[in-house]
């Protein structure tokens, strides 16, 4: 498989295996760096997270479940061409859907956010009623960014564009343009702030469908995550994210990214060790047995 999509041979994240045939759920580094405007360096994530993860226990009290009882393999990271962000985005979306189409769930660590289109484009793919499921403290709604239609600021545009605007739900909002407010008022399902309170009215009709979620780690509190490019003060705590993936356990989960994590900028690897924890959270809340 790694030869097949062009795989780096990398570290494992805690528990995994390099089995992909007997693998229930993947996980995939996405090393994308391009379109950053403020901290680069979320290329070096997919490692750092990886190499934190043998902190943590495989059982988790909330689950009642351990690493141990799931079938999931690390791929290591996709090989990405320096600067070639169209080429790129090709690559990512031809590797998800091959992961996707033979029935397994994609766990993608990023990399910039922009590695979220090419992944929700194979997911919706696969899976026409797709929604998405978008944390993050930034609406990414723009239709362009520095003359670029391609950009960490503009995927959840894209992202609309491609499944239908009303598809896409966006909890813990905290910064946008008055256009990213206004399209997001009349066109998603727009959340400022909030996280837990809508999505627990919504988890029972979000239940019945596909779900992909992207987990952008900036929605988290700065003090609780500053190993992030693009840093917002506010935010949500860490079991604030938490209780919204144990909302959802059960879910028809195909897919999920988490994103934006700096290495570079955390302190103490705190945020590395915070995305390594919502990863293996969402391993066993939503790989079936």
């Amino acid at each position: 498989m790694r030869g097949e999509l062009g795989f780096l041979e990398e570290g494992v994240f805690l528990g995994g295996s390099n089995d992909y045939e007997a693998a229930r759920a993947c996980l995939l580094g996405v090393p994308l760096d391009v379109t950053g405007t403020f901290r680069p360096g979320s290329r070096f994530a997919p490692q750092a997270i990886r190499a934190v993860s043998e902190v943590l226990e495989e059982f988790s009290p909330a689950l009642r479940r351990s690493l141990r009882e799931v079938a999931f393999c690390d791929l290591g990271d996709l090989e990405m061409v320096p600067g070639q962000v169209e080429e790129n985005l090709g690559r990512i979306e031809e590797a998800a859907f091959k992961i996707m189409k033979e029935g397994k769930i994609l766990l993608s660590l990023g990399g910039e956010h922009l590695v979220s289109y090419p992944l929700i484009r194979a997911a919706r793919s696969l899976h026409p009623e797709l929604a998405v499921l978008h944390f993050d403290a930034h609406a990414d709604l723009r239709e362009e960014y520095q003359g670029k239609k391609y950009s960490h600021a503009t995927v959840m545009r894209l992202v609309a564009e491609e499944i239908g605007a009303s598809n896409l739900y966006q909890f813990g909002i905290r910064s946008c343009t008055w256009e990213e407010l206004i399209y997001g008022s009349e066109n998603t399902n727009f959340f400022l702030d909030h996280i837990e309170v809508p999505l627990s009215k919504l988890a029972p009709e979000l239940k019945s469908r596909p779900l992909y979620l992207s987990l952008d780690i900036d929605v988290v509190d700065p003090a609780y995550a500053p190993g992030t490019g693009t840093p917002e003060p506010g935010g949500c705590t860490p079991q604030e994210l938490f209780s919204a993936l144990y909302l959802l356990k059960g879910a028809n989960v195909v897919g999920l990214d988490l994103v934006e994590v700096c290495p570079a900028y955390d302190t103490g690897n705190i945020t590395a060790i915070l995305a390594a924890k919502l990863i293996r959270e969402a391993i066993l809340a939503f790989t079936p047995s």
